[in-house]
């Protein structure tokens, strides 16, 4: 818990799924850490969870954010900074999913994808930049394996996940002379609600938000000569179709 009191993490879209799994694997190596959600409700309710079960109760804030204004992110921003001084990690994380026929999918549903998934990670690092450059800090965007793998009915999501592997790496190169690092991380099926999925136990094979987090912990403790700029990750046996 020593190793990393100091250091402060923020995590968008933190309060459930893959950002919980990184947030409880932060929190456990001693990180600070700063989660958002569109509700002030869900944050401070999530942040509640993880306080009392960790038992990190000046370690954990819950803020209200939504990605896809850039003015909420610089608030999140500010508001961590107030409270800590610093951010040496942003986890851009939130995300969504619309799947449909192109003849099926609608604008609004185009631009919700696009706006969250992809304009929201630009917002959420331009927001963090100032800070991170400070630290020399570091930033993970979660893309996806269908930000390399196009598939029926995907046509906004692929588009915002290619865009964002692209994007993510991009801006590794853009910064890497600050001596801020990048990494993207692609998973395949994970056990969340995303779209609308209810985790159980025939979940079991699919790669699970703890794993994640420890990901995210292993490229954080990499020496720093050496980057892993995108990490694809998948489930090791899925069942056979």
């Amino acid at each position: 818990m020593k190793k990393n009191k100091d250091k402060v993490a923020l995590i968008t879209g933190g309060t459930k799924g893959i950002g919980r799994g990184v947030a409880t694997a932060l929190l456990n190596q001693g990180y600070k850490v700063a989660i958002t959600s569109r509700t002030s409700t869900a944050a401070s309710h999530a942040a509640s969870e993880l306080a009392d079960e960790l038992e990190v109760v000046d370690m954990i804030m819950g803020v209200k954010a939504d990605v896809r204004d850039f003015e909420s992110q610089k608030s999140a921003v500010e508001q961590v900074m107030t409270k800590w001084g610093q951010i040496d990690v942003l986890v851009a994380n939130a995300g969504l999913g619309h799947f449909a026929n192109i003849k099926d999918l609608t604008p609004q549903q185009w631009t919700e994808t696009i706006e969250t998934n992809l304009t929201g990670v630009f917002y959420s690092v331009k927001a963090s930049l100032n800070a991170l450059k400070e630290s020399k800090g570091y930033i993970i965007t979660i893309s996806s394996l269908a930000g390399t793998n196009f598939f029926a009915g995907g046509s906004a999501y692929n588009a915002s996940k290619f865009g964002l592997t692209g994007f993510s790496q991009a801006i590794m190169l853009d910064l890497r002379q600050d001596d801020i690092k990048v990494t993207t991380i692609m998973p395949g099926s994970v056990a969340t609600h995303f779209n609308n999925n209810e985790p159980s136990s025939k979940d079991d094979w699919k790669i699970q938000i703890e794993d994640i987090g420890q990901m995210v912990v292993d490229l954080l403790n990499m020496n720093p000569r050496t980057l892993p700029s995108k990490v694809e990750v998948r489930p090791s046996k899925p069942p056979v179709k």
